[in-house]
């Protein structure tokens, strides 16, 4: 059963806990150690967007030109430099897109395809959240997207990241029912998990606050030289973890960030590093998701999960 509103709950109720000594190991493709997917977020803010209650998209009076041309400046120059960087490195991109996007800037859209990127949708704009929206307004979201994709790309979505992170307590159920096989709304773990909902399959996608350059630039503040060292040492611990089970790595990245001159290089020589080494899988979020259900590792891990549970419940009875 997913989550249902209720303020008494301890937790979300979205996924169980294993550690990590009593996992299944996890085998990817080729033996592989890791799998490293890059996220870009290539996203369309409206300046005047319909109003929201709960969260409003602007800090500063309407309009505020200051941040929307600054957003803007990834999809007219930032996008292009993050795109060439992803290139040499040998990486394809797993696009968190407003689908919006396809309509605003189809030429963003067909230089993605062409290089066989994946597209994931990240709602219509990220300045419409699906924060008191019913259960039919979410779902027609997410029936926009697919068609959006479908129609402009060929593509059957895959993935999901809620538009700003924002969630309802049926999200995941919804998601589900209507074909998505991974969720980028939570960050819980290094290896993909099972989501429970009520029908369906649904895993929770590796993806990252702590890699994402919105954070590492606009909160934590730190220069574009040790956001390369963050990349490099977030990789050589999951690399070495690797070497016992399948670990997972997700760059998210917004080209107004990454995509300024001064940010580049630094980006690109991380890249750089973790493809020069042996047993990485540069891949998408999309064969991720395909590889961990072919190889049966989301029926073991629930397996597991459901095993480390009743044991815990019987030694509780016990005490």
């Amino acid at each position: 059963m997913a989550a249902e509103a209720n303020p008494m709950r301890s937790d979300l109720g979205l996924y169980d806990y294993l550690p990590w000594p009593n996992r299944p190991k996890i085998v990817w493709p080729g033996n592989k150690r890791i799998a490293v997917w890059i996220a870009p977020n290539i996203e369309f803010y409206e300046y005047d967007p319909p109003n929201n209650p709960t969260r409003t998209p602007w800090a500063r009076p309407n309009p505020d030109v200051l941040q929307y041309s600054h957003r803007d400046y990834g999809n007219r120059a930032g996008w292009q430099r993050m795109m060439a960087a992803m290139d040499r490195a040998g990486f394809r991109g797993s696009v968190s897109l407003n689908v919006a996007l396809c309509d605003h800037h189809p030429e963003i859209i067909k230089a993605c395809a062409d290089r066989g990127w994946e597209f994931f949708s990240h709602g219509i704009y990220n300045t419409r959240y699906v924060y008191n929206l019913d259960i039919e307004q979410e779902r027609a979201i997410i029936r926009d997207a697919f068609e959006t994709v479908r129609k402009h790309t060929g593509q059957e979505l895959a993935g999901w990241l809620s538009p700003a992170l924002s969630n309802n307590f049926w999200t995941m159920d919804i998601l589900a029912e209507a074909g998505i096989q991974y969720t980028c709304d939570m960050f819980h773990d290094d290896q993909p998990m099972p989501v429970k909902v009520k029908s369906g399959k649904l895993i929770s996608m590796p993806y990252s606050l702590e890699m994402n350059d919105v954070i590492v630039y606009n909160t934590q503040k730190v220069t574009p030289r040790h956001y390369g060292e963050i990349i490099k040492r977030q990789f050589d611990q999951l690399y070495k973890e690797g070497d016992e089970s399948g670990t997972v790595m997700c760059i998210p990245l917004h080209p107004y960030l990454v995509g300024q001159p001064h940010r580049i290089d630094a980006f690109a020589e991380a890249i750089e590093y973790i493809a020069s080494h042996d047993g990485v899988w540069q891949t998408t979020g999309r064969e991720i998701a395909e590889a961990y259900h072919a190889s049966g590792a989301y029926d073991t891990m629930n397996a597991a999960m459901a095993a480390h549970n009743a044991a815990n419940a019987s030694e509780k009875g016990i005490r």
